[in-house]
Parts: C-alpha cells; sequence; structure tokens
C-alpha cells in the first residue's frame, strides 16, 4: 500500500510534466505557398476558359480584384507583397537598379543580384519567418536572392538573364521541386515566380489572342498544382496564394495620339543631369545643379496627359515620394501613354507602370486551402495587406507593417481563431493522454512489482518447517465441540 501511497504523492507531479512538454508531430500552423503571375490583369480570366482557376473561386477564396502599389512595376510591388511596406518605406523604387553619379542603369534581372538595392533596412517574411523557426525558400521570387541585414534566404534560386518565362515544361517542373522542398525538406513558406503574362502582354499586347493562350497556359499549370498538392497528400496541410504585381494596358501610339516626347519641351544637355525614363508611364528626373525650377516649369503643362511633379509635392495617395532614392522631379502619365525621353524607341504594346487607381492597373488575387473559406468572394483590396495575412497563416509575429489583418480576416474558415483554439485543445488534449499514459504505466509496474512481492512472502511462510510455525497457544482456546480457527498453510 505504500507504493500507492507514494503514486499518489508523484501523480500532480507526471501531470504537471506531460502539460509542459509539447508534443511532437503536427505543427500548430500549416504550410504556405505564395505564386506570383507577373502582370496578370485582374479580368484576364473573364474573357477565356480558365476552368482551373474557377475550380480555385469554388474551393477557395477570389478578391473582386487587388491594387497593387504605385509604382505599380514588378520589383516595387513583389516587395511590398513580401514585406508590407509601402514602396516609400521599402525603398525598392523601381524595377532597374540605377547610379545618378556614374550613370549606370542595371536591368531587372541583373538587379535580381544587387543586395545593396534589396536591402534597406525593410525585413521580407523569409527572413522574418526563418528567424522564427521557420524554413522558408524563394524561387524566382524578386528580391529573395538578396541578403538582409547579413542573412540570406535559406533555399533561394534567382532567376538567369536568358531564363526563358514562357516554357510550360518547366514550369510544371519548378511546382515538382517546390512540391518535394514541402515534403521531403519539411519547408515551410515558398515563394514562387512566373514572368507570364506580363512579357506576352508588353510584346503582343493585353486585348489579343496571345494574351488569351498564354493565361489558358497559366490555368492548365494551376490544374497541374492543384494535383500535386494532392499527389503529395499536401490537401489538408498545405495553404496557396495566387497573386500579380500588377496589370497591362494597351499603349496609345500616334496617328492616333500625340505621344509624350520629352526633348519636345526641354533640352536635357541643359537641364537634365540623370535621369530614369523610357520605362513605361513614369519617370524620374536629375535637374543639372541650380536648374530644378526651370526644368520643372517646363514640364509641368508640357503634355495634356503628363503629369509632373517636386519630390515634395508629389501626391501623397501613391506613398511613393519620401524615400531618399526618389529623385527631385517626377512623372506619371494617363494611361496607355508612354513616357519618352530623347527618342521614341519603346516598341512594346502593353505597358504598366501607371497611376494604380486605373482598373487596368488591378491584379488578382486567389486562395485556397485548410485555412480558408470555400466559395468566398472578397472585396476588392490593396496587396499591401497580403503580408499580415502570411504571417497569421504561418503563427509569425510580424515586423512593423502598414497593412491590416482586418483587411483579410474574413477569409478566413471562422476567421481562423476558432480553429487556433481547436488546435490548442487538441494539444492540450494530447499532453493530458500523455500524462496518463504515464502514471498507466507506472501504475502497472507498481502493481506487478506488488502482486509479485506478495506471492514471494506468502510462499516463503508456507514452506517454514513445524517448529518455526506459529504455537497452538498463540490462538485462542475453543470450547468443546466448536472448531477452532482454521491454519492456513
Amino acid at each position: 500500500m505504500k507504493g500507492f501511497g507514494v503514486l499518489g504523492l508523484l501523480l500532480p507531479v507526471l501531470l504537471g510534466w506531460a502539460s509542459s512538454h509539447p508534443v511532437r508531430g503536427r505543427k500548430s500552423f500549416n504550410k504556405l505557398l505564395l505564386i506570383s503571375f507577373d502582370g496578370f490583369r485582374w479580368n484576364y480570366d473573364q474573357d477565356v476558359d480558365t476552368p482551373n482557376m474557377d475550380r480555385l473561386a469554388q474551393e477557395g477564396v477570389k478578391a473582386k480584384y487587388l491594387t497593387p502599389p504605385f509604382v505599380t512595376m514588378t520589383s516595387p510591388s513583389h516587395f511590398t507583397t513580401i514585406s508590407g511596406r509601402w514602396i516609400e518605406d521599402h525603398g525598392v523604387i523601381h524595377n532597374m537598379m540605377f547610379n545618378t553619379e556614374t550613370g549606370w542603369k542595371y536591368s531587372f534581372k541583373t538587379t535580381q543580384n544587387k543586395t545593396e538595392w534589396w536591402d534597406n533596412g525593410v525585413l521580407p517574411l523569409w527572413i522574418t519567418a526563418q528567424r522564427q523557426g521557420r524554413k522558408t525558400a524563394s524561387f524566382h521570387y524578386p528580391g529573395g536572392g538578396a541578403k538582409y541585414k547579413g542573412e540570406a534566404v535559406q533555399r533561394s534560386l534567382v532567376e538567369s538573364y536568358s531564363h526563358p518565362d514562357s516554357n510550360e515544361t518547366e514550369w510544371r517542373e519548378n511546382i515538382d521541386i517546390v512540391m518535394d522542398w514541402f515534403t521531403k525538406e519539411d519547408f515551410d513558406f515558398v515563394t514562387l515566380y512566373y514572368g507570364e503574362p506580363d512579357n506576352v502582354g508588353h510584346k503582343y499586347g493585353p486585348e489579343t489572342e496571345n494574351r488569351k493562350v498564354i493565361i489558358q497556359q497559366i490555368d492548365r499549370t494551376i490544374g497541374y498544382l492543384v494535383e500535386a498538392i494532392e499527389r503529395h497528400s499536401l490537401t489538408e496541410r498545405l495553404n496557396v496564394i495566387v497573386t500579380s504585381d500588377h496589370g497591362m494596358t494597351t499603349v496609345k501610339k500616334k496617328p492616333n495620339v500625340t505621344e509624350i516626347l520629352l526633348t519636345n519641351y526641354v533640352k536635357f544637355r541643359d537641364l537634365v543631369k540623370f535621369h530614369i525614363v523610357d520605362y513605361g508611364g513614369f519617370g524620374m528626373l536629375l535637374p543639372k545643379p541650380g536648374q530644378t525650377e526651370a526644368l520643372y516649369q517646363a514640364l509641368k503643362n508640357a503634355h495634356p496627359h503628363l503629369y509632373v511633379y517636386k519630390k515634395e509635392d508629389f501626391p501623397e495617395r501613391f506613398h511613393f515620394a519620401k524615400h531618399e532614392r526618389v529623385l527631385p522631379i517626377l512623372l506619371y502619365a494617363d494611361s496607355g501613354y508612354n513616357i519618352n525621353a530623347q527618342l521614341i524607341i519603346y516598341f512594346n504594346k502593353g505597358d504598366h507602370g501607371f497611376d494604380n487607381v486605373h482598373m487596368d492597373m488591378k491584379t488578382i488575387f486567389r486562395a485556397f486551402g485548410p485555412d480558408f473559406k470555400k466559395n468566398h468572394l472578397a472585396e476588392p483590396f490593396d496587396s499591401i495587406h497580403i503580408y499580415p495575412l502570411m504571417c497569421k497563416l504561418l503563427g509569425v509575429t510580424p515586423e512593423p507593417h502598414n497593412g491590416s489583418l482586418a483587411v483579410t480576416q474574413e477569409m478566413l474558415v471562422d476567421s481562423y481563431d476558432q480553429q487556433q483554439g481547436a488546435e490548442m485543445q487538441r494539444a492540450a488534449l494530447q499532453k493530458t493522454a500523455l500524462g496518463l499514459g504515464i502514471v498507466t504505466g507506472i501504475l502497472a509496474v507498481l502493481f506487478v512489482t506488488i502482486v509479485t512481492y506478495t506471492a514471494i512472502h506468502r510462499k516463503k511462510i508456507s514452506t517454514l518447517w513445524p517448529t518455526q510455525r506459529p504455537s497452538p497457544s498463540c490462538f485462542p482456546s475453543t470450547a468443546p465441540g466448536k472448531a477452532g480457527p482454521a491454519y492456513v498453510s
């Protein structure tokens, strides 16, 4: 009986130990895949058959449209998504890294390897998540190849300069690689980037048969993605967000319009030290010393579809101009009007970079997985709010950001909090079961020990010699005719 008394003292201790030690196995969060299709305008799937995208809308969340940040370019917009900061805060203000002293301008793909362009003190989600125990990777996603405060993304593949953007076989191979990262290497968060339909939109224009063909290819790829998720048994463990960086619009050209050519209004050699123009509907100018006012006055009313501002007067709604990299004179044009510097050398039939208020600049948002509601149509929202949503899904404490989880909270199953509560309750039950299992095991051992000891002790007594047995005088006498107490041998 002493053993059971000791057990009574040990029971609270054992249960306390079990409750304080987590049960290994299922994590308290699901994995997350963020996919971006560059230049996917919000309505590209409305004039072409897209059964797989339609299925996503039924099986998950679809936003009416998504508003990217200004300037509506690839690198600035992607970094807003991955950091939750406005462009004037994160400092990736253009697709091209540039140097106003040397005059150097680096192409979009070359800039991907320039840490000094990306690392401006704002941490992208990859790094934040890594520092909180998550395993992260980037597959061609803009900014994924840089280091941030000296820390690289744990797994990063960067596009080569000559990398083809529209090879459907390679697209599927990339998905297979990412699925292996999730299943074989236990990655928690992966970003995957595709360069289409942006290239086709630029080359042929958004209102063409070529664009419809590439959208169908994207739809087939999404179908392959869903199959791959099922094949790798990730359906109940992986959330997926499909989005983009900006839309696309048809470029307006002569003889239909008067194109914007800045050299018609200013002499570059007299007024301009450096410019980054000839890149769609946005541009910046660095005046020569003492020429800021002259340059501004010469351009401010130069063309009816051109808007010219000094940096300090740029509209606040763009959240763009406060960064130190932004040049003193900023230009943007009405939708479809490209800004050309000294020659009209831009041959694209489609473009972006325009005011993000225009519908042609809006883009897509789809999401599905265990934490998202099904058949949920969300109201339009800004892409900056994707960041806190991703942090919530990954169970990561976010860095300071400009987004709000309240914007996307309704997309989540039971506002997600009930699910987390159920997860905590499940974990508590597992811990309790573990504690009870330990206690039951100890009980069984003690029981066997006590029974064995008792049996051995009795056997020893039964084998004693008669002279060693207790004397009958030890027992009270009995009256004649009455049986005395039985002696158990």
